[in-house]
């Protein structure tokens, strides 16, 4: 998409919100089409949201069966068997932060706490193919002392080329929940239930 758009119009003016509909809007043929391909970029958004609070209240409802967060995220609904007031406490917070914060301040934040979250699951996996070799694993990463440390090394990369703001963000996120966890999840958390264990 990117050597296409290159190819439509000189890259130096792509640095817009909407490099695609930007683009083909030089070419007086395709400027029909500039209309839907911008609907069809925020629908696409607005539907990458809807999933991503869907996931995060999901999140939230486990850490709060684990005792990590108040019992209100982990309460669900008699009838629709979800968890709605965690849907509805995460879903206000959404709104309020799209409400008091720039939109390229928030893409970069849920960029850095994403690429940070790929960091811990890829140094998680080369803990435990140390400390749990022999575990059964139903889906086992192809060459994981290539592609963990490779992921590691990408998503790093990828963190370091954020702005210092982001960086001063993340860590204030990170004390916030730091926080919450000496606060409350520390003193409510349920014995644990999971263990890795290697098989026989």
């Amino acid at each position: 998409m990117a050597v296409v758009l290159t190819g439509v119009t000189d890259w130096r003016t792509l640095d817009v919100p909407n490099p695609v509909s930007f683009a083909l809007g030089k070419i007086a043929q395709l400027q029909w089409i500039v209309m839907p391909i911008n609907i069809g970029a925020l629908v696409g958004l607005s539907s990458v949201v809807f999933v991503s609070l869907y996931g995060q209240s999901r999140v939230f409802y486990s850490m709060a069966r684990d005792g990590f967060l108040p019992p209100a995220f982990s309460a669900v609904h008699k009838r629709y068997r979800t968890p709605h007031r965690g849907t509805i406490i995460t879903g206000f917070f959404a709104a309020l932060l799209a409400a008091a914060f720039p939109l390229d301040i928030l893409a970069d934040l849920v960029s850095i706490g994403t690429l940070l979250a790929f960091v811990a699951v890829c140094g998680g996996i080369l803990i435990l193919r140390r400390t749990a070799p022999k575990a059964r694993r139903p889906f086992k990463t192809p060459f994981a002392w290539f592609v963990a440390p490779a992921g590691i090394a990408t998503c790093g990369l990828m963190m370091f080329s954020l702005s210092d703001g982001t960086w001063v963000r993340l860590v204030v996120w990170t004390a916030i929940g730091i926080l919450i966890f000496f606060v409350y999840g520390i003193w409510h958390a349920a014995p644990s239930k999971w263990k890795v264990a290697n098989e026989a």
